[in-house]
């Protein structure tokens, strides 16, 4: 058992490394850092701007504003990030925000009007929609390995925890100080440091050109047709907006036990965010053990457990140290969501969609959070302090039993050695597939050895196979002629795709060592995907055009 949990953590230290030593991810990294940072310390300076211009009203006019908006735009804004680099994307929003925030300073110290502030808010807001859809679109791309991936994620929800933390103390610390032009300038000066990181991002991959004829990758509403085509999107991002409307009735519900439940006065609402905070970091530990496991749907499914049953404890047994433990384990369970919620919903989708999804997932769970926030003062009404409590909580693991034998196997495939994805990855019409389909074909790959002058197939045979060469060299036979094609490689493309007898006879010129799959897997794979379909068709002209008869 010890030298397994060893084995595991090994593992999982191996990929963070790989993130750390991954010059794209890092620089990614560091500049999200910059951008969530600045966020948290932008939305205190922009509330108490809102509070000291128009009062109460003006803050609660202006976040729900920048909330509805947020949720609207979100969706089209994002596929902007599927049509264009996704570094690029990203760069125009931090720059985009650098003008804005730098306006609102400006605007601030000469005591322009607030409705100037107000505007470039409202702009701030919608150029930051695109900014995590694309970084969540961007990431499956330039990471290395499945690993490596989750890694990252796990990265990037303890930069949000940091920050979470950092950005509203750094702005109550410059508040204090001075004034609110300064906190927007240091928000402007992080969003700048955003800009310089991902600026120095080279991606090897840019988005698929968009196949006009396929509908459900085509349009601003991409991202929805492939969640309604696709089962594992559906309950992921069904999920996860249950979690976040869980988190918007909790915004209201920890004040209602600080206060009413627990009488602590108001120090106790910020003693059970802090401790909620404090669980986040915990989880990215805990995250970091469960790597290795590769049970992304079992770690969703106890993450979403956490969020829910520790508010039951909490609605049952009135205790301030039991609270504090329940709002600890919700922390803890919001970064296990976070971490395997986002690295299955970058496996199950398209790339070429990819943006558009994450666009219609934050759309989902600012309104999610939003209705929470809305239904929760009526639970407390209507059931009480405590009643609000154990039914807001005990949704969450209903559903978890509800959807648990799906979520078990949601990440079949997760095993696979990451030098078959690789070569996967390395045929050009099976680059574009996403992680979770890659994984499936690599799952079923079949290892195969030929000593040198023996065939592989001939001329006229049934195509059952598809083949990738990964060492050696082998000898195409053709009508008019022959060719030789060295490691790595691949051929039998056109048997499958075509629906014809093999048109070529080829042989090992070396011993070779080859993966195959089969034809239903490889067709189901090839021809289910819009982006890889139209790549694989262009293959195919090219080969017969330049050599007919290429296997």
């Amino acid at each position: 058992m010890s030298a397994s949990l060893t084995a595991r953590l090994g593992e999982s230290l191996e990929a963070f490394r790989g993130v750390v030593g991954n010059p794209n991810i890092r620089r990614v990294q560091l500049a999200f850092a910059g951008s969530v940072t600045g966020s948290y310390a932008y939305g205190i300076a922009i509330a108490v701007f809102a509070y000291r211009a128009g009062g109460v009203t003006a803050v609660g006019g202006l976040t729900a504003v920048r909330l509805a908006l947020g949720a609207v735009v979100a969706p089209f804004a994002a596929s902007f990030a599927d049509r264009h680099r996704r570094e690029h994307v990203m760069l125009a929003s931090d720059l985009v925000r650098v003008a804005t925030v730098g306006t609102a300073a400006v605007a601030a110290h000469q005591h322009w009007s607030p409705y100037v502030v107000y505007a470039t808010a409202l702009l701030t807001t919608v150029a930051g929609t695109v900014f995590r859809p694309a970084e969540a679109a961007l990431l499956p791309t330039i990471a290395r390995s499945p690993d490596e991936l989750t890694a990252a994620n796990v990265s990037s929800s303890t930069i949000d925890s940091v920050g979470s933390f950092l950005g509203p103390a750094l702005g109550a610390f410059l508040l204090a100080l001075a004034s609110t032009a300064l906190v927007f300038t240091f928000t402007a000066a992080t969003f700048a440091w955003s800009a310089v990181m991902i600026a120095r991002v080279r991606s090897s991959r840019p988005p698929l050109a968009v196949d006009e004829d396929h509908e459900e990758h085509h349009g601003l509403l991409g991202g929805v047709r492939a969640i309604r085509a696709e089962p594992r999107l559906r309950l992921l991002i069904g999920l996860y907006g249950a979690q976040t409307l869980v988190a918007g009735a909790l915004g209201v519900l920890v004040v209602v036990t600080a206060l009413r439940l627990l009488d602590l006065g108001n120090a106790g609402v910020g003693i059970l965010e802090a401790a909620s905070g404090i669980g986040s970091i915990i989880g990215a530990g805990v995250m970091f053990a469960l790597l290795a496991r590769k049970r992304l749907g079992e770690d969703l499914a106890l993450g979403i457990f956490l969020w829910g049953a520790p508010l039951v404890v909490a609605g049952l047994v009135v205790s301030t140290p039991v609270a504090v433990a329940a709002f600890g384990l919700v922390g803890l369970g919001n970064t296990l969501v976070d971490v395997s919620a986002i690295t299955l919903l970058q496996r199950a989708t398209p790339t070429a969609v990819a943006a558009r999804v994450f666009g219609v997932l934050e759309s989902t769970m600012v309104a999610a959070m939003a209705v929470g926030a809305l239904l929760a003062p009526g639970l407390v009404g209507v059931l009480g302090p405590r009643g609000a409590l154990i039914a807001t909580g005990g949704l969450l693991p209903v559903l978890v039993a509800l959807s648990w034998r799906q979520l078990r196997v949601i990440d079949a495939g997760a095993g696979v050695d990451d030098r078959i994805i690789e070569a996967l990855r390395g045929v050009p019409f099976l680059g574009p597939l996403p992680l979770a389909t890659l994984e499936f074909l690599g799952a079923r790959v079949v290892p195969e050895t030929l000593a040198a002058g023996a065939t592989l197939f001939r001329r006229g045979d049934e195509g059952d196979r598809f083949y990738i060469l990964t060492a050696g060299s082998i000898e195409i036979a053709l009508e008019d002629g022959a060719k030789r094609e060295d490691a790595p490689a691949y051929v039998g493309e056109i048997a499958l795709l075509q629906d014809v007898p093999r048109t070529a006879t080829v042989e090992a010129a070396t011993e070779c060592e080859l993966w195959g799959l089969e034809r239903d897997d490889f067709l189901a794979a090839v021809a289910g995907h819009a982006g890889s379909s139209g790549i694989a068709q262009d293959v195919v002209a090219a080969r017969l055009g330049v050599a007919p008869g290429v296997a």
